[in-house]
């Protein structure tokens, strides 16, 4: 029950903050004052609130929920049920797209069926967007995917004890629990975007009708809803601890800073001895790439590839580095094509093992059960190894053979 009280009185923040900042505003753009007063009639405290606030770029797709009117429409007109969708944020004055969003939601929220459930709040700045992350009830985020970098407002909502339905992109791909908010899938199933918008809109629609508002007004004897407060305790025990400052550094060092630290000393020891000794390996393998042979390519099970699910198969390679002195490795790559645009979609890659090595020769050989169903295509690389530096892609040459 505390924590009902305390959203509550969180919502009531954010309402009596819309009520005192806007409501002069209001008089002096709406022309007709009795638009003003409706819209601050129906800023209702009782009511399940939406909140989206943040930079209006058109791949935030902050019209998404506009896409079907007479279906929102009804959403926000039930009288037992009442929603309210609150928006704000500011375009770059340069992008004519993103400032056409905001023209599009402000006219709108200016319809009749819309006045005071679809509130669009003007100079959006941090004690506005303070008071937003902490009082909505739902924080939305609707990116095109996969271009949401992180979705920090998401986090901070998280902090409140706000609710998230979002694509999954950005934090929310790693941070969606079930049971702890509201997720869009990360695929796609149009290439097409106005078809994907579509989907995605409809889809958030049935959420909003089946699953989020049902769940926020099944209310008890007592006036709160112990699911939707599962919900957040849910929320706040397995996702919000994961979304600090503390863990973001502690990733940072732990990930990046503490080994760049250890390898800066490491390849400067010794008047950069390590330094030294990794270009004149790369030198030597560029200057000699071209120059391995492939010996032999032995597939030890029947035909190549051609087997089910639970088969065990084995391939061993053979390669004459000739006039290269760098040790070599390999990697199986597995891809699925999608049937939809024919594209390949990674699906594993696995190593060879080097079981023996004779002068210029490298013996390998990889052994494993299949594992994956449908058409799959296969190939081999073969790429520069050497221990010392940090990852392959420090210096990515490879080359694929053939069957």
């Amino acid at each position: 029950m505390s924590i009902w009280e305390i959203r509550k009185a969180l919502k009531n923040k954010l309402i009596e903050y819309i009520k005192t900042q806007y409501k002069e505003n209001w008089l002096k753009n709406q022309g007709d004052p009795s638009k003003v007063v409706t819209i601050l009639d129906h800023i209702n405290p009782n009511a399940l609130y939406f909140g989206f606030g943040r930079r209006f770029a058109t791949y935030k797709r902050a019209h998404l929920l506009f896409m079907d009117l007479e279906r929102l429409s009804k959403i926000v007109n039930n009288p037992l049920l009442p929603v309210r969708f609150v928006f704000t944020g500011k375009a770059h004055p340069d992008d004519g797209g993103g400032r056409g969003l905001i023209k599009h939601i402000v006219e709108i929220s200016r319809r009749p069926e819309f006045l005071g459930k679809i509130i669009f709040l003007e100079n959006y700045d941090m004690s506005l967007a303070r008071r937003l992350v902490s009082g909505v009830d739902v924080w939305i985020n609707t990116p095109t995917r996969p271009l949401e970098a992180s979705g920090t407002s998401g986090e901070k909502a998280e902090m409140n004890g706000v609710l998230n339905l979002s694509v999954l992109d950005g934090w929310w791909y790693e941070g969606y629990r079930e049971g702890a908010g509201w997720a869009l899938t990360e695929k796609r199933t149009y290439d097409n975007q106005q078809f994907q918008d579509q989907l995605d809109a409809s889809t958030i629609y049935h959420l909003l009708e089946d699953e989020i508002i049902p769940l926020y007004f099944a209310k008890n004897d007592e006036g709160y809803s112990i699911g939707w407060i599962q919900y957040i305790k849910n929320s706040m025990s397995q996702i919000a601890p994961d979304y600090t400052m503390k863990r973001m550094m502690d990733d940072y060092f732990n990930r990046f800073y503490n080994k760049l630290s250890t390898r800066a000393l490491t390849i400067s020891e010794n008047n950069f001895a390590e330094a030294k000794s990794i270009a004149k390996w790369k030198n030597e393998v560029a200057a000699h790439w071209d120059s391995f042979e492939i010996e032999s390519y032995n597939y030890n099970t029947g035909a190549p590839f051609q087997h089910i699910v639970g088969e065990d198969y084995s391939i061993e390679i053979t390669i004459d580095r000739k006039d290269l002195h760098s040790m070599l490795g390999i990697d199986l790559v597995l891809a699925k094509e999608k049937p939809e645009n024919h594209t390949l979609e990674f699906v594993t890659s696995e190593p060879f093992i080097l079981v023996k090595e004779a002068g210029t020769k490298l013996y390998f050989e990889l052994k494993r059960t299949t594992t994956e169903m449908g058409h799959i295509k296969v190939g081999v690389r073969v790429y520069p190894y050497n221990e010392n530096i940090p990852h392959r892609m420090d210096f990515a040459y490879v080359r694929w053979i053939d069957s």
